[in-house]
C-alpha cells in the first residue's frame, strides 16, 4: 500500500505549477487535498513519475462574490465552504449536498477543484455545479478558457481538461429569484458515496407555476447526469403529484447504473425515481414557504 516513487515539487506560484505540467504533461499530477490522488496512488492506479503541490498557491483558494456570480478559488476546501455564511444563503443546494461529501477529516482536507477535476460519477459536488449552471476557467501556461460545467465531465473519471492545463476557478451564477433548491442521496452509510443522489433547482413565476427547472444526478451514470429535460414537462404548470410521478418515470428510463456491490442497476433505478419525486416536492415547498 505504498505509492511508485515519485519526484515531489512544491509550487510557489500559479506559473511554476503550470510550467511544470506543460513541461511534463500526463507524468505529472497536481496535489490539492490529495483525498483522491493519493489512495489512487497507494494502490498503484496511479503512478505519476511528478507531483506538483499547489497547496502553496494561496491565489488558488478564496470565495469572490460578485452582483451576478460567486468565484470559488480551485483550492478552496470543503470546510471553507461550509463555513462560509454568505455562500449558504446564496446557495443552498451546496450548504445542503456538503454534509454528504464523506466525513470531516476529509471535508477539511478536501478541494472543490481536486474534487471536481477527478469527477468521480458518484461524487456530489460534478451534479451539484451541473445544477447550478456553473461554468470553469481552466489555465495552461500560456492560454485561458472557460468550459461549461455541461461539457466539463466527458467520462468517468474523466473530464475535458487538457494534459497541460489546471481547473483554476469556478464560477456559479446566483439564483433567479423565487428559486428553491434540493439536494439528496441515499448512501449505504453516512459519508459513503452515494447509490443515488438528486439536485433540484426549480425557479417559479407569480402564479407559482414551474418557469425553469433543473434536476441533475449523481451516482447513477459514468457522468454526472443532467435531467433538466425530464424534468421540463413540469415547465408551466404548478407541479401535481401525477406530474411529478412522470418526471420521476421519464428519469428511470434515461439512466443507466451500472451497479456496484451494493445496489443492483434496478434498485439504483428505483432509488433514483424517488428521490427526484422527494426532491421536486421539496425545493417547490420551499419556493412557496420563502426557504429557497
Amino acid at each position: 500500500m505504498k505509492p511508485a516513487a515519485f519526484k515531489y515539487i512544491a509550487a510557489t506560484s500559479l506559473a511554476q505549477a503550470l510550467a511544470l505540467k506543460s513541461e511534463h504533461g500526463d507524468e505529472a499530477k497536481f496535489l490539492a487535498g490529495g483525498q483522491s490522488l493519493i489512495p489512487t496512488m497507494n494502490f498503484r492506479l496511479a503512478r505519476p513519475a511528478i507531483l506538483i503541490d499547489i497547496n502553496g498557491i494561496g491565489d488558488l483558494a478564496g470565495i469572490r462574490p460578485s452582483a451576478q456570480t460567486t468565484r470559488v478559488g480551485a483550492l478552496t476546501r470543503y470546510r471553507a465552504l461550509q463555513r462560509d455564511p454568505a455562500l449558504a444563503r446564496q446557495f443552498p443546494l451546496i450548504g445542503e449536498a456538503l454534509p454528504h461529501i464523506a466525513h470531516p477529516q476529509i471535508r477539511n482536507r478536501g478541494t472543490i477543484g481536486g474534487n471536481l477535476s477527478h469527477a468521480d460519477p458518484a461524487s456530489e459536488l460534478p451534479a451539484i455545479t451541473l445544477a447550478l449552471g456553473a461554468r470553469f476557467r481552466v489555465q495552461a501556461l500560456e492560454r485561458e478558457r472557460w468550459i461549461e460545467a455541461s461539457d466539463f465531465f466527458v467520462g468517468g473519471l474523466t473530464t475535458d481538461l487538457a494534459p497541460d492545463e489546471m481547473l483554476v476557478e469556478i464560477e456559479l451564477p446566483l439564483l433567479l429569484p423565487r428559486t428553491g433548491t434540493c439536494f439528496m442521496e441515499i448512501a449505504r452509510r453516512k459519508g459513503d458515496f452515494a447509490i443515488a443522489g438528486v439536485a433540484a433547482v426549480v425557479t417559479l413565476d407569480d402564479q407559482d407555476q414551474c418557469s425553469d427547472i433543473r434536476l441533475t444526478l449523481c451516482g447513477v451514470g459514468e457522468t454526472p447526469i443532467d435531467a433538466s429535460a425530464a424534468a421540463a414537462l413540469l415547465s408551466g404548470q404548478v407541479p401535481s403529484e401525477a406530474a411529478v410521478r412522470d418526471v420521476a418515470a421519464a428519469v428511470q428510463a434515461m439512466i443507466d447504473p451500472g451497479g456496484s456491490v451494493h445496489a443492483t442497476p434496478d434498485y439504483q433505478r428505483h432509488v433514483a425515481g424517488v428521490l427526484t419525486e422527494r426532491a421536486l416536492h421539496l425545493a417547490y415547498q420551499r419556493v412557496r414557504h420563502g426557504q429557497g
